[in-house]
């Protein structure tokens, strides 16, 4: 069988919901024998009976129930588009595919995409997490609509993506009560040779702080390379070193992984850019997300989210 007829198909689908001929005819505005005719046809065609009379009654085989489940999946979508179709285009829901790079914190990920879910219209949100490069590359396959990630496209990709700048947060130190005491009463002297747990290294930020330790004379003990902001801040709530984290989720942070704010440092900051295709997009939804709020930094800043 090289075509599926999708007409048939639909018939034996009614067929099989109505339970009888003579219903799904009614509803399908035929008449008993020409439905009936077009089920043997469909039936001749696939090879394989897809109904058994029981008591005057139509029962599915094996092989009919299997192709209702497809069928049903198939129609079941196909009304669902339509129910969509019949509404006003700017009544119609909006899908919204964000990728959110591992590295950043799930809080500020939270406040970066809230925007686009305030949006008058129903906005069907999807989330996925993982590696910037491997989010960049479903980006421009189209299976997301923006990234999210702390660090921009490389120069060999820049014409195929656009890098929006969406905010920025100096970084603070957090470490477990024990180091954190320790850390805290000679610094930033106090951190030569303490335990560090690093995210990625080539995170921007990480570059940025490896430098400022050196304009400190501070020699970084690297105990644990973890490209997870959820992940390394268990690895510091049980003692295993100190870590950086932005300033803006201070609070947040020490609240919900007992640990200890150290110091904030202002020379080092942590950007965040939203990354769409280049060609941009018409979608409302990452319009929105993109939009330009100045009151972000300011939140970010006084600590406020």
């Amino acid at each position: 069988m090289d075509n599926l007829n999708l007409r048939h198909l639909h018939y034996f689908w009614v067929i099989a919901r109505e339970g009888s001929i003579v219903r799904a005819a009614e509803s399908l505005d035929l008449t008993p024998q020409t439905l009936s005719g077009q089920l043997a046809t469909f039936e001749s065609t696939l090879g394989n009976a897809l109904f058994r009379r029981a008591n005057r009654a139509l029962q599915l085989t094996d092989f009919g129930q299997t192709v209702f489940s497809y069928a049903d999946d198939m129609f079941q979508t196909a009304q669902a588009l339509t129910d969509v179709l019949r509404q006003p285009p700017e009544n119609r829901p909006l899908s919204l595919s964000v990728g959110i790079a591992a590295s950043i914190h799930k809080l500020i990920a939270y406040h970066l995409t809230a925007p686009a879910l305030s949006l008058s219209r129903e906005v069907r949100l999807s989330c996925r997490s993982g590696d910037p490069s491997a989010l960049l590359k479903r980006l421009g396959q189209r299976e997301l609509d923006i990234v999210l990630t702390d660090r921009q496209p490389p120069s060999g990709e820049a014409s195929q993506f656009r890098s929006h700048r969406l905010a920025s947060s100096s970084m603070s130190l957090f470490a477990a009560p024990e180091l954190a005491r320790t850390l805290s009463a000679d610094f930033p002297t106090s951190l030569d040779r303490q335990p560090f747990l690093a995210t990625s290294f080539d995170a921007p930020y990480i570059s940025a702080l490896m430098n400022w330790f050196a304009s400190q004379n501070i020699r970084v003990k690297v105990v644990a390379e973890v490209d997870d902001s959820a992940l390394i801040k268990v690895f510091g709530r049980e003692g295993l070193g100190y870590f950086a984290a932005p300033t803006a989720i201070r609070d947040e942070v020490c609240r919900q992984y007992q640990v200890v704010h150290v110091a904030s440092i202002q020379e080092v900051r942590d950007t965040l850019y939203g990354v769409t295709r280049a060609r941009g997009s018409h979608n409302a939804a990452v319009a929105e997300l993109l939009r330009e709020r100045p009151e972000l930094d300011d939140k970010i800043e006084k600590n406020e989210l």
